[in-house]
């Protein structure tokens, strides 16, 4: 038991060190360098498209391979995004920065929490899975809210210092990651390059078909995938042109930072309010997270930002307590073999989602 609450104490640490940042408010970075609403939207698009891109091949890859080798690789391609940002002049440069960051996140998405749940798996304690998720969800929002509390800081030292001190975290966090362990609970050698190398397309096909089997029989994982992306998708883009729109509605430079922190707070209590539900149904909890992202929708078009400050927060309780169930669910039902695949493929599912909605929401926000 030492050894699986190292691994789960290891994973918590990598994500503190994946999320806590001085660029957490990068919206309202670019937004302050020059770059208009419908240029962040766009700088958007091209995260989602990379995603949708890298989502499926990134998940194959770590259950073919290893988990943790993928999010060693997932730090080494944010620290190369990192670097870019610093010398970027323009656009084209901007979103090369944003694609590296994106497939950074792919590398990492599936990677952290299929090798959570087959860590518990191992040791017979899968029932634990739910209670990580909402600690993860809680360290992402806790840490992306302290790094938008940041933003005023972030905006005085210049994007160039703000990405460099996160060159120096993603250091720190490679380092962290040397020290987990493979869960093997499907009887392959996933670490070992030289046993998949020589049939590597072979076996990524295998795989991929393998996934896309299960998802063909088990018709319930598009439906849940498509619930959980599509709440999620609304959230975020919320929350990313607050960052632009609570200064266009007065509030105090000094403000907005405390403003971004008290939205991701909402995240914080969904995650953890959903832990005392479970006895309501999936559908129950799609219909009141939905109805909380939707009035957060709503209270972001006020004239007042305190008002859409609350919005954003009633957004995310919604959104972060729909993830919690949807992934204990999803968990559950994924095979060993294909976990990393099938968490990409949930991923893949938000990204196309977010293609459509980024550009659009940037138009709307910008004349609405």
């Amino acid at each position: 038991m030492l050894k699986i609450k190292r691994q789960i104490s290891t994973l918590y640490l990598s994500s503190v060190l994946g999320n806590l940042s001085l660029t957490g408010a990068w919206v309202a970075i670019l937004a302050v360098r020059g770059y208009s609403l419908t240029e962040i939207g766009f700088a958007e698009t091209v995260f989602h498209i990379t995603s949708i891109l890298f989502e499926i091949p990134s998940g194959v890859l770590a259950d073919l391979f290893g988990r943790k080798k993928m999010l060693i690789v997932s730090s080494i391609i944010r620290l190369l995004g990192n670097i870019v940002m610093i010398f970027s002049c323009n656009l084209f440069m901007v979103c090369t920065s944003i694609a590296f960051h994106a497939m950074s996140y792919n590398f990492s998405s599936g990677s952290g929490e299929a090798l959570a749940y087959d860590s518990l798996k191992s040791v017979g304690e899968e029932t634990y899975y739910e209670k990580y998720a909402s600690n993860q969800l809680t360290i992402y929002r806790l840490c992306s809210g302290i790094s938008t509390l940041c933003a005023g800081f972030a905006l005085l030292i210049g994007h160039r210092a703000a990405y460099g001190t996160d060159i120096l975290m993603c250091a720190v966090q490679i380092w962290v990651l040397t020290s987990l362990w493979e869960a093997e609970v499907c009887g392959k050698d996933r670490g070992s390059f030289k046993n998949v190398s020589r049939s590597m397309g072979k076996e990524f096909m295998q795989c991929f078909l393998s996934s896309l089997s299960f998802i063909k029989n088990e018709k319930r994982t598009i439906f849940l995938m498509f619930c959980n992306s599509l709440v999620g998708a609304v959230d975020i883009l919320l929350l990313f042109f607050l960052q632009a729109k609570l200064p266009a509605a007065g509030i105090p430079e000094w403000g907005l930072g405390f403003a971004l922190f008290f939205m991701e707070m909402g995240g914080i209590l969904g995650a953890k309010a959903i832990l005392r539900c479970k006895k309501l149904s999936y559908r129950n909890v799609f219909l009141v997270t939905g109805a909380f992202v939707l009035s957060g929708v709503f209270m972001e078009h006020s004239s007042s930002y305190i008002i859409m400050a609350l919005g954003g927060f009633a957004a995310a309780f919604g959104d972060d307590a729909l993830q919690v169930r949807t992934n204990r669910i999803l968990q559950d039902m994924f095979p060993s073999e294909q976990r990393a695949t099938l968490i990409s493929m949930e991923s893949f599912t938000f990204s196309m989602i977010m293609i459509v909605l980024s550009p659009l929401a940037g138009i709307l926000f910008s004349y609405w």
